[in-house]
């Protein structure tokens, strides 16, 4: 195995890093506490990825047709390492350049590629995810918000929630149930679903994350054309399996944990701690979960840019990546005490990244499963 970065996306990092230093200045203020989804963290995000767009640099790996430039899906890991070192400033369109602007190319109609991919590849639009219900978290194949076909339309009622930037989204990649009640995977579709559209609502769900990072949607006789169907009817599983290995990886958490943990040290060092060897055998655990996410994640980057179908190692370096994050997190409340809560801290800002990191993309405990029958080969029950 090649463990060296080639030499183009060596040069592209070194690039893209005194670029970002250069752009995320003072106005940029997601690593001073400011939540997901809140006005100046969707404004600025908005702006920035334009910019991004200018450059050639927000869908480097996209096909030239839809508005990319053929690169690697390793020049683009490199940009999200380097985004989320920094606080993740484009905001959720590392989702719509991570998944949900490919599973338009592989399985959009061509109208639907025309009409929604260029605006995200100039960084124009926000997308939010619609999946989990109040009572199908963690088992989309039990949800119950409903799809029923009305002449050339299909008419949508249901509920979705922990929907992140729904309040600030142009578009939601939605899961609706077109089968029968008990059709479970097999009855599943997906929807491109414009949030304006009359009968949709968003309430906020405040809590301990950010300003605005979650909400529910619900939806109330909600009319769509059937061209807003991607793929086939009651085909949405196998669309949502390829894409779900995909966003499992999109955000390289680890790569902002590892960033914290530097800090952490500088801070234990001048509080003369750092020289305890216990506190050192706790850097020395949080570090190599930190390295071991990142190995596992390269794996499935690797499967990618060989234009592999994606397998079961994606359950694997997501699991990894929860370790990674909620050792950091736990090793701020542990050397920093009470200094870890102050609002806007290091410490406060690792914990609250933590505190999501096993319920975005798939619970941790769903990825474990997953990973002890599809890895390990353990019976089901």
């Amino acid at each position: 195995m090649e463990f060296a970065w080639r030499t183009e996306d060596a040069a592209f990092r070194s690039e893209l890093v005194d670029y970002l230093d250069t752009e995320l200045t003072g106005e940029w203020l997601r690593s001073d506490g400011t939540g997901l989804g809140s006005a100046v963290y969707t404004e600025f995000s908005k702006t920035f990825v334009g910019k991004l767009a200018a450059k050639g640099w927000l869908t480097p790996h996209w096909p030239q047709e839809y508005g990319g430039h053929g690169q690697s899906a390793w020049q683009h890991f490199v940009l999200g390492e380097e985004m989320w070192k920094r606080g993740e400033p484009r905001g959720p369109q590392y989702m719509n350049v991570n998944w949900v602007g490919p599973a338009i190319i592989k399985y959009g109609s061509e109208e639907q590629k025309r009409a929604l991919l260029p605006p995200i590849a100039r960084g124009e639009v926000f997308w939010c995810q619609g999946f989990s219900e109040p009572e199908a978290g963690t088992d989309l194949a039990s949800l119950k918000t409903r799809a029923v076909r009305d002449g050339d339309d299909y008419v949508l009622n249901g509920q979705k929630i922990w929907t992140s930037y729904a309040n600030a989204a142009d578009y939601c990649f939605l899961l609706a149930r077109t089968g029968a009640p008990a059709s479970g995977r097999d009855g599943i579709s997906v929807f491109l679903l414009p949030m304006d559209t009359p009968g949709v609502e968003v309430r906020r769900i405040d809590g301990l994350v950010g300003e605005h990072s979650f909400n529910e949607v619900f939806l109330t006789e909600v009319r769509l054309p059937h061209t807003a169907l991607l793929g086939e009817e009651n085909n949405g599983w196998n669309i949502v399996r390829r894409t779900l290995a995909y966003e499992r990886v999109g955000a390289p958490r680890y790569a902002r944990a590892a960033l914290v943990l530097d800090g952490l040290a500088a801070w234990a060092r001048n509080q003369g701690s750092l020289a305890d060897p216990g506190v050192q055998e706790q850097f020395g655990k949080a570090r190599t979960l930190c390295e071991a996410a990142r190995v596992l994640v390269y794996r499935v980057i690797d499967e990618r840019a060989k234009q592999k179908e994606p397998s079961p190692l994606a359950y694997q370096a997501r699991a990894a990546m929860v370790q990674a994050e909620r050792a950091v997190g736990d090793l701020a409340l542990d050397i920093m005490g009470s200094e870890a809560l102050v609002e806007r801290s290091l410490g406060d800002a690792q914990f609250r990244n933590s505190l999501g990191a096993g319920i975005a993309a798939g619970s941790y405990e769903v990825q474990l499963n997953l990973i002890s029958r599809l890895i390990l080969g353990m019976p089901k029950d």
